[in-house]
């Protein structure tokens, strides 16, 4: 059972701006490198997660042990606060371009796709990307597949939302490129445009989400990412989380970060409507 916790009434003004700006840490205003030629997922390896720190001066935050992503999502950590609100979405269809980065696969929208609110905040929708298996886990359970949502505001800040998947039915929204998948093992940074996509066809499924702030994922690891990771865990197909794989570089098949432990002390919320 998720514990409930009760604040005084300071938290209904004050809790998300508390959220967001832990220890003086502001939002992240970095994007993520295009150019995974510099950095693998290979573990203890030169260019591995655990010396990217050590490749580019632009990279020390991902030695950092404050703010770290990905976390593991632990019962005991998580706190409970319908005042938190519920994850408003103005998405809308825009062109986009499909883009094999070599160590995810990245669907950048082309024009205003709309994006989501958060503290009466709107948040641009740029691009969404897969990582095979889970970055982010729940109780130290990993899921088989995560796509993040990336989002900036007008202040440059960053606001990721995440979703996980078990092995099941298809999902809709990757059906609809899977086709396009193939074509694009060699298309590089470049990309292919894809036409008018639709974010709503990224299905959420679920009002309760986990919220904390953290960094990105890849280099530079920056900190300060406004982390929204959706409760529900979808499902995607045997034959979906292939054609993701296959259509990567080599080596970079298996594209999550190692949880980071040495950000456990951070806080992190749920929100549950009504506190159900």
């Amino acid at each position: 059972m998720w514990s409930v916790t009760r604040r005084p009434d300071l938290l209904a003004t004050c809790l998300l701006l508390y959220l967001l700006l832990p220890f003086g840490i502001l939002f992240a205003d970095e994007s993520e490198v295009e150019d995974e030629s510099e950095f693998t997922y290979t573990r203890h390896s030169e260019k591995g997660p655990e010396n990217w720190a050590n490749i580019n001066p632009h990279w020390k935050a991902c030695g950092s042990r404050k703010l770290q992503s990905p976390i593991d999502l632990v019962n005991e950590r998580v706190e409970v606060s319908p005042m938190l609100g519920g994850l408003k979405r103005t998405y809308k269809p825009a062109p986009a371009v499909i883009k094999n980065r070599g160590h995810d696969i990245t669907v950048t929208w082309q024009g205003d796709a709309g994006g989501v609110v958060i503290n009466r905040t709107e948040y641009q929708l740029l691009q969404c990307h897969w990582h095979t298996p889970s970055e982010h886990t729940v109780d130290e359970k990993r899921f088989k597949m995560e796509i993040h949502l990336v989002h900036k505001n007008l202040a440059g800040q960053i606001s990721v939302v995440g979703i996980l998947y078990k092995l099941g039915r298809p999902d809709p929204f990757l059906a609809k490129i899977l086709q396009l998948l193939e074509n694009i093992k060699t298309c590089g940074h470049k990309g292919t445009n894809i036409g008018v996509v639709d974010p709503w066809d990224i299905k959420f499924g679920s009002r309760k989400y986990f919220r904390y702030v953290g960094s990105l994922t890849v280099p530079p690891c920056t900190e300060g990412v406004l982390w929204t990771i959706l409760k529900k865990v979808r499902t995607v197909s045997q034959e979906q989380m292939r054609a993701l794989r296959d259509a990567v570089h080599d080596g970079f098949e298996d594209n999550a970060r190692p949880i980071q432990r040495n950000s456990g002390t951070m806080p992190v919320y749920m929100y549950r409507p009504g506190g159900d």
